[in-house]
């Protein structure tokens, strides 16, 4: 299950688990839209690919609840 991060790593900006918008890579670090195309799709972490997040529904959000650890480094 992906952790589903709040916010964007890049920019601190808020990353509802329920809204399209977040990008991540395979180790779940995460950036909105708008840092991930300034990064050209790489993680400046590990170096790899940034993909659309998929969202979780407000339905199942009570039996699995997003990440609340912020990452936002700024």
């Amino acid at each position: 299950m992906l952790e589903m991060r709040p916010d964007c790593e890049g920019c601190g900006a808020d990353l509802p688990a329920e809204a399209p918008g977040a990008f991540i890579c395979s180790f779940e670090c995460t950036f909105c839209a708008h840092c991930a195309e300034a990064l050209d799709d790489r993680c400046p972490n590990c170096s790899g690919e940034l993909m659309d997040r998929p969202s979780r529904s407000m339905a199942l959000q009570d039996k699995f609840p997003a990440g609340t650890l912020r990452r936002f480094k700024g």
